[in-house]
């Protein structure tokens, strides 16, 4: 008898949640990790996205190892870094930090890495890195002080979020609008199904 398999998705995220249901893939479990996202002196910003994912995904293989509720399953982990040149822009937390970042990308093109890591039932690790370019206009003292307001930057590397108010700053976007949202679905799918994950279970029940 082969056992079904399960999709891990280490990530407390809920915008990867929904991107990932948008795909027609619903995770058996959500296992939010925990790791210290500080990066390393002089560590370039994609090399930051890939270690982290990976990080996520082998602390979240731990807790999950000898687990006999999840004998065969996938982990997927992901990571999502904001940069200019080689400055990353950190998850805004406090308005300040927002309105610091805003001015800095305020008519600059900025990089949006994800890293992703998969674990598969076998604990090998497949790994992509996806890389996203992204050119604002130059923004306004009223935009950004109404975005500011509007409190959709909470939370969100670099202060913005695309998917909302933000995604009429954009002036050119080259790559994944996904990666930017936090999930590069593409390249997620492609990678669940090159390691033998069945993406397309889901949509037989959504006919």
């Amino acid at each position: 008898m082969v056992l079904p398999h399960k999709l891990i998705l280490a990530s407390g995220s809920p915008r990867r949640l929904e991107l990932l249901k948008q795909a027609g893939i619903e995770p058996d479990h959500l296992l939010p990790t925990d790791v210290d996202e500080t990066p390393g002196k002089s560590e370039h910003p994609r090399t930051l996205a890939r270690r982290l994912c990976r990080e996520k995904a082998e602390t979240a293989r731990k807790v999950l190892k000898g687990d006999p509720k999840w004998p065969n399953r996938y982990i997927l982990a992901a990571d999502t870094v904001v940069a200019v040149g080689r400055r990353v822009l950190d998850k805004a937390e406090l308005i300040n930090d927002a309105s610091n970042a805003l001015h800095h990308l305020s008519g600059r093109t900025h990089r949006v890495y994800t890293g992703l890591c998969l674990v598969t039932p076998n604990d090998s690790f497949r790994q992509k890195l996806v890389e996203t370019r992204v050119r604002f206009k130059r923004l306004s003292r009223m935009e950004v002080e109404s975005y500011l307001a509007s409190g959709q930057w909470r939370g969100k590397a670099g202060g913005y979020a695309i998917q909302g108010l933000a995604g009429s700053f954009v002036a050119k976007l080259v790559g994944s609008y996904s990666n930017v949202v936090g999930l590069p679905l593409l390249e997620t799918v492609n990678l669940l199904s090159g390691e033998g994950y069945d993406v397309h279970a889901g949509w037989l029940r959504m006919g």
